[in-house]
């Protein structure tokens, strides 16, 4: 695509959650705090919630590459699991051999002794459930079920859930008041400031290897901000679009037609009134020039 017009070794806007762009930006590093303290003090349930396209799946894949090497870890990135598949899920994940005649009852007890094992060689056990806001009730209950499990010092297994607001609203009703009370630490994410969406956007151009005249300039770095509401994945799918529409126009750095027309094309985008009138003529001129080639010309 335009790569080499930038002078980019790679996509600095995509949705892949790529811990290499991470940036140190105040809610991402106060969340992955939060997680390092509430699991190196063993606590059982931690939850991060926040709003779409916020940044939960990047932290928690920095969390994972993070992690000390004396923790064991079950990662589920699609938790829309049955109590039975989300045993098997785990037990599959720490590793645990088994064979597939045996009966829920009997994974349970295996899965105890495997922790018991882990524990005895130092290790820590901690579950990760990303789009936590999937999971079944039963299988949030059975959840709750695996924290029992423990000795008398310690837990034998901790559980961290990243999920959309959903999450929050469904833990606090009544049916999981047991659930909710176990959970020692939450965070809550946050969308970036505007000044942070343009340091945001510096920051991914240059690991992607740009060097020279800025890309984007404050002001329209300002206008993206604006637009996106400080949402990280909207940023990126407008800086992307903006980039092809630069490159296409043959120019090095971006214009304020370009951010317009990045904002225009993107529905979640948040469009001015200014911006919206312009988008209803354009729409309005088209649709007059169709109608005239529809009638062959016979208005004029």
């Amino acid at each position: 695509m335009y790569l080499y017009h930038f002078g980019l070794r790679e996509l600095p806007f995509t949705l892949t959650p790529n811990t290499d762009f991470f940036l140190n930006l105040k809610p991402h590093v106060e969340a992955l705090q939060v997680l390092m303290t509430a699991l190196k003090q063993g606590e059982g349930f931690i939850k991060v919630t926040g709003e779409v396209g916020t940044g939960k799946t990047l932290i928690c894949r920095k969390l994972l590459n993070e992690l000390p090497k004396d923790f064991s870890v079950a990662y589920i990135p699609n938790p829309f699991l049955t109590p039975s598949e989300l045993r098997w899920a785990v037990a599959t994940e720490l590793g645990l051999k088994y064979s597939q005649n045996i009966d829920q009852q009997q994974l349970i007890h295996m899965l105890q002794q495997h922790l018991l094992n882990l524990s005895a060689q130092g290790k820590a056990v901690v579950v990760i459930l990303d789009e936590a806001q999937a999971l079944p009730d039963e299988s949030l209950e059975a959840l709750r079920l695996f924290t029992n499990l423990e000795t008398e010092r310690r837990k034998l297994l901790q559980v961290v859930l990243f999920g959309q607001p959903e999450l929050d609203q469904r833990l606090a009703s009544t049916q999981f008041r047991q659930l909710r009370q176990r959970i020692t630490f939450s965070y809550q994410l946050r969308s970036m400031t505007p000044a942070e969406v343009v340091h945001y956007i510096d920051y991914r151009i240059k690991v992607a290897g740009h060097q020279g005249q800025p890309v984007f300039l404050p002001s329209q770095a300002n206008k993206i901000a604006k637009a996106s509401r400080g949402v990280p994945r909207l940023v990126n799918i407008l800086c992307h679009k903006a980039l092809l529409l630069c490159f296409g126009g043959g120019k090095f750095q971006v214009s304020e037609q370009d951010v317009n027309g990045s904002i225009v094309d993107t529905i979640d985008a948040k469009q001015s009134k200014s911006l919206l009138w312009v988008t209803l003529a354009v729409i309005a001129v088209s649709g007059l020039i169709g109608l005239y080639s529809y009638l062959g010309g016979g208005l004029i």
